[in-house]
């Protein structure tokens, strides 16, 4: 296997949900390969941005992760997820409008299933990706309305942490296991010619 972890030479393309969980155990690994440094050399990445850099990919590959996975799954488990995609853009990179498309195609609400404080967690974590790749880190009214609970000011950089990035990983494995287990299940309102993910983990 080789590259991100998508494809073995004697399987070929790997499942939707080994990609992603690959995906998060390595960004959990870079983390961990850093705090292994010395002293003298993780403060010096710090002054040279290194580990805030690494943070700010930890938070963006999160949702990216998720997203390919939602999306990926959606389609195995709909037989008319173009239909009901047609025209909603970027849905999976946005949490409660991808659960509201999950509920309306009959499975049951990723919110309810994961509790609000998770949910709530995810939020803020989509929020900081949403800072930083399109406000270049700076915190903006947008922000803070996702985030109320925020000390962050308008027009501060927003800070990530080593604690607050595992969390995020912690949080987006539990997303993940929650959309497998949600979609793999009969929707309520089944759909003439429904599909069954099977196993859950189909590319």
């Amino acid at each position: 296997m080789f590259g991100e972890h998508r494809y073995c030479p004697v399987c070929g393309q790997l499942p939707a949900a080994s990609i992603a969980f690959d995906a998060l155990q390595a960004d959990t690994a870079r983390l961990d390969a850093l705090e292994t440094l010395p002293s003298d050399a993780k403060a010096l990445l710090r002054e040279q941005g290194v580990f805030t850099r690494n943070w700010v990919d930890t938070v963006e590959n999160v949702v990216g992760v998720v997203e390919a996975l939602a999306s990926s799954l959606f389609r195995s488990a709909v037989p008319n997820a173009d239909s009901l995609l047609n025209g909603k853009g970027a849905i999976f990179q946005r949490l409660d409008h991808m659960a509201d498309l999950i509920v309306a195609a009959g499975f049951a609400d990723l919110r309810t299933n994961l509790g609000t404080q998770t949910w709530q967690r995810l939020l803020e974590t989509w929020a900081a990706r949403h800072v930083f790749t399109h406000n270049d880190g700076i915190v903006d009214q947008k922000y803070l309305t996702r985030v109320p609970g925020s000390s962050a000011r308008i027009g501060q950089c927003l800070v990530l942490t080593d604690t607050t990035c595992r969390r995020a990983l912690d949080d987006a494995k539990a997303l993940c296991e929650c959309l497998i287990d949600v979609l793999r299940q009969a929707p309520a309102r089944a759909h003439p010619g429904h599909v069954s993910l099977g196993d859950g983990v189909g590319p």
